[in-house]
Parts: C-alpha cells; structure tokens; sequence
C-alpha cells in the first residue's frame, strides 16, 4: 500500500505546488480529472447542475454591475433589447468604462438576462471596438504546454500602461477537441473544422472554422481553437442542447447551469465577450446573439474558470492596476493574469 500511495502522494503535491494561479479546489479537481477520474467529476457536475436550476425570479441586486452613464462620452452602439420584460435597471445600457488618456479605445459593458425561464440568470457583456485596440493570447504556466513562454503567465510589462482588459480563454487542451499557437510555437496541432479564434499582425481578433472561414497564412500570429462554432454566419447552431456528436464537450455539459463564457464578433468586426452564471450552451448563444455576435464560440466554464477584468488607469498607475470584474460575483482574484496564471487567457490594450 505504501508502495502504491508514495508516487500518488508525491503526483498530488507537484500538482498543489505547480506554479501559477489556481485554488486548491482547482488543482485537485483537475488532478482527479487528469489520473482517471475524469468520467466521475463529469457525473459529479452533471447531477449537481442539473439539480440546482436557477431560480425564475428576479437577481439578487448584489450580482449586477452598477450602470453609469457619461455625457462626455456619447455611445453610438444601440442599447441590446431586453428578452425578458420588464427590463432590470440598466439591462441591456452600455456604460464606457475608464479610458486611457491619449487613447480612443475603450470598453463598452453591460448585462442582459438571456434565459426567460430563468430569469435570475445575469450575463456580461464587453464589447470591444477592433479599429482602437489589439489583442493578444497569453499562454499560462500549465496550458496550454506549461512553462517556458515569454510571458511566463502574465499580462508582460510592457503592455499594462495600455492595458484595457483581460478574460479567459478555452478548455484545457486536452479537452478543447483543438490546437493552439502564438509566439511563433504551435504545441497542439490545429484541427480543421474547429472553432478557431484567430488574431492577425495587427492584433484583430477573427472568428471562424479553421480551414473553411480562417486559417494558415503570414498574417496570422495566434491561434486558440475551443470544440466547434455555436453562432455560423448570423445563426445559432442547430443541436447545442443534444450535444450528439460531442462537438460541444463532454456529454451532457451543455445542459448544465453554470459559470459559462464566449466570445463573438459582430457584423462590424466588434469582439463580443459573454460571461456568465447559469447559463447552459444554448442560453450561452442565446447571449452571444442578443450581444449581437454574428459568429461566435464557446470558451471556458466553470466556478473560477470564467473571468474578465477592465482596468481603470485614471486612478492607478501601470504598476498598481486593479482589476475590476465584469460582473461582480466572478469569483477570480482582481490580479489575476496580472500574476502568472495556469490557463492562457487574451489580453486587450489600446492601439
């Protein structure tokens, strides 16, 4: 017994002291998953999310963000119509968050409540105008290859006095059905037909199936693929609910009611992020759709797998950022990807 429990013992700690951001629960999840017992932590979720619905009734007022509005800063970008009426305080309201001085590039936020059978079900949104800021893909310290990347985990210096945001990006690799590239490296080969989030040398963020819509080519510096598209050419993708051929993950994760998060881009070639708590695949596109997403993907799920922060540097230096999260109840660290973090994660500045 001693013999069997000394290598297991000694697997579990270099996972809980592996480096970078990730909670106890984190880590030893994703332990249990990667020794064998991924089928049972399916089955685990599965039955809990399924048993724990969210309520019809109104959100709690603690889980919306606060909506400002600025005369100085006029939107031209058309309120998101509610679904569910009447609407909630500033549902569907775009607020500009902190500029940059110097910079026309900013962050337009709000929150809509896609699912009207649930209707305490609250999704952010950010939506990012391509002509004023860059993104780039970060790789963490474990994914998508582990250590050895420049960025070493983190949003590098040099970034951060233009820093207007960061949020999560896929699947584990192993579980994303896709490949990854940037810096000139491509650790997991990219899969034709896979929902492909490609961003080009001038840090323009396309959404497409890799070899139909996006692909190879000099211009191309990142690649992150995540499973197949859930909105193609302006339409929800017939089947999210079923999940028959496991384009969407494993089984039946698509009907979970659960931190969940995607990203799109619009009819103008705005990038679109969704994230949210409660939301199954189906509402996921629902909210991508609503945000206005012509072609959209899903990226990570799950409690502290789902994150996205702006950064005010009217108030703090580069050095001294805080991250402000889309909506209140993400339950990541407000430094996080501003330390070295285990997943990859995009990050967005201004031009």
């Amino acid at each position: 017994m001693i013999a069997v429990l000394i290598p297991v013992t000694v697997s579990y700690v270099r996972a809980l002291a592996y480096p970078g951001n990730a909670s106890f629960l984190v880590r030893t999840v994703e332990w249990v998953r990667d020794h064998g017992g991924a089928p049972v932590v399916n089955l685990a979720e599965n039955v809990y999310y399924r048993l724990h619905a969210p309520a019809d009734t109104a959100p709690d007022s603690r889980s919306l963000p606060v909506v400002t509005t600025d005369p100085s800063r006029p939107i031209t970008v058309a309120p998101v119509a509610p679904l569910i009426t009447p609407a909630l305080a500033g549902e569907g309201v775009w607020t500009p968050t902190q500029a940059i001085p110097g910079h026309a590039a900013s962050v337009l936020t709000t929150f809509i409540r896609p699912d009207p059978a649930h209707a305490s079900v609250v999704a952010g949104i950010a939506r990012f105008d391509q002509r004023t800021v860059s993104t780039r893909l970060i790789p963490g310290t474990r994914e998508p290859s582990g250590l050895g990347w420049p960025e070493a985990g983190r949003v590098p210096a040099a970034s951060r006095p233009t820093l207007l945001a960061t949020f999560n990006s896929g699947f584990k690799m192993k579980d994303a059905n896709g490949g990854f590239s940037a810096d000139g490296r491509t650790p997991v080969p990219l899969r034709d037909g896979a929902a492909s989030a490609v961003i080009d040398s001038s840090g323009v963020v396309h959404i497409g199936a890799w070899g139909r819509d996006v692909g190879a080519g000099p211009d191309v510096v990142a690649v992150r693929q995540n499973l197949d598209l859930i909105i193609d050419h302006g339409q929800v993708v017939p089947g999210l609910d079923i999940n028959g051929g496991g384009q969407w993950g494993s089984a039946s994760n698509q009907l979970q009611y659960t931190w969940r998060s995607g990203l799109g881009v619009t009819a103008h070639n705005d990038l679109v992020y969704v994230g949210g708590a409660g939301l199954t695949l189906a509402t996921l596109a629902a909210a991508l759709t609503q945000a206005g997403a012509v072609t959209g993907m899903e990226l990570d799920i799950h409690n502290q797998m789902v994150d996205m922060f702006t950064y005010d540097h009217t108030a703090h230096l580069p050095a001294q950022l805080v991250g402000t999260p889309l909506l209140p109840t993400m339950p990541g660290p407000v430094d996080r990807y501003l330390q070295a973090d285990q997943r990859d994660f995009f990050a967005l500045t201004a031009r």
